[in-house]
């Protein structure tokens, strides 16, 4: 039996509830066992706050799933398999602070259970290329995939309410492609994914009174990965490919530019810095709140265009285009591009360029302009930032 809509929504339900009610209890363990993070140089928070929030999230997509998704198949209980390990290795890394290669080879293992037992890409479907046959490749670039995306979900985590709310969006966005694709135990499972991050959220949204630490972040990214492969790409839909680097752009876009800016500077990729989206928001002027709020934003109209892309009908099965419907989709993807511009450049680089005059005109109010555009100019090469203290 084919799963509905209705059924996605009460599991998602199911999820935010348990994971509502869990996350307090999931807190009291963290503060037991030392799973507290505690404020530092790169961090935002401002008091120690307890981590394993992932525990709480688990339980709450592990009842959903026994509820609403078929358990009993062995390609299922291998994904919950390796759910349950990806939780393991995140929680051990929560209260021990596991090395880096340890955290990795934890991560392939618990994605190594599913693709084994067929959540892989053997083939996909591109443009004017059709039909693209990876045959023995499709295993270990599954699992490099699917690891990406962990890892991805994982870095982004690094602010208060911003990697359960991108992953929610990013998971609605997922539901409404693989119901459309006929993936309907994907849609399903994209919507235990929403349900347990917005559940989530209401402990995790500024001011956070608990973090859902690795064992959260890397749930949610091996989950998301699992939907990936079995709602949009495996598919032979047109696209598919594409839709998943639409819907995750923001994660993945800052992802990219931390690890090329840690390679510049000769630092190692896996040691954390404040160089993601949200330390140079925070460090021109932006609150929390408004920070991730952008990024929310940011992510709905990108999550918006993936499902666009399904939906706008710019073109017929046979590739011909249809001019009114293909002006409709160019003017979206126009309002995308034009948002991501605004976000990157703008709030980056002109409103820096702002605050830099303020700051150094309080200083030296004669200073000439050629002075702020190199301030600016060298705040931008360094990722260095120099913060501005305003009311409000």
């Amino acid at each position: 039996m084919n799963p509905s809509g209705w059924d996605a929504l009460a599991a998602g339900a199911v999820a935010a509830v348990v994971v509502a009610a869990l996350t307090p209890v999931s807190s009291r363990l963290a503060w037991r066992v030392g799973a507290v993070d505690e404020p530092r140089d790169r961090g935002l928070s401002d008091r120690p706050t307890p981590r394993l929030g992932g525990l709480a999230i688990f339980a709450g997509v592990l009842l959903a799933g026994l509820l609403f998704l078929p358990v009993g198949e062995e390609r299922w209980r291998a994904i919950a398999a390796g759910a349950a390990l990806m939780t393991l290795v995140g929680a051990l890394d929560d209260v021990f602070d596991l090395r880096a290669p340890v955290k990795l080879a934890g991560q392939v293992v618990a994605v190594l259970l599913p693709v084994l037992n067929g959540v892989r890409v053997e083939t996909f479907t591109l443009p004017f290329v059709h039909r693209v046959d990876l045959g023995d490749l499709g295993i270990p670039l599954t699992i490099l995939g699917i690891v990406l995306v962990v890892n991805v979900v994982n870095f982004s985590d690094g602010l208060d309410g911003l990697a359960a709310g991108v992953c929610a969006i990013s998971s609605v966005a997922f539901a409404i492609i693989a119901f459309d694709l006929h993936r309907g135990n994907s849609a399903v499972l994209a919507a235990v994914i929403a349900g347990a991050a917005l559940g989530f959220l209401v402990h995790n949204f500024h001011p956070a009174s608990a973090f859902m630490g690795d064992s959260g972040s890397l749930l949610l990214g091996y989950l998301l990965g699992v939907v990936v492969v079995e709602g949009t790409v495996k598919t032979q839909a047109v696209l598919a490919l594409f839709l998943p680097l639409v819907v995750l752009a923001v994660p993945f876009l800052d992802t990219t530019f931390v690890v090329l800016k840690r390679l510049k500077y000769g630092r190692k990729v896996y040691i954390a810095d404040a160089n993601h989206f949200h330390h140079r928001f925070s460090r021109i002027g932006f609150s929390q709140r408004r920070t991730v709020l952008y990024l929310y934003a940011w992510t709905l109209l990108l999550g918006g265009s993936a499902v666009a892309l399904r939906f706008v009908p710019y073109s017929d099965n046979g590739g011909r285009l249809n001019a009114g419907w293909s002006i409709v989709m160019g003017l979206i993807l126009l309002l995308v591009v034009a948002a991501s511009v605004y976000l990157v450049y703008v709030l980056e680089i002109l409103k820096l360029r702002r605050l830099s005059a303020i700051r150094i005109r309080r200083m030296r109010p004669d200073a000439a302009d050629t002075e702020v555009d190199a301030d600016v100019e060298r705040q931008i090469e360094t990722g260095e930032f120099e913060a501005v203290k305003r009311g409000g």
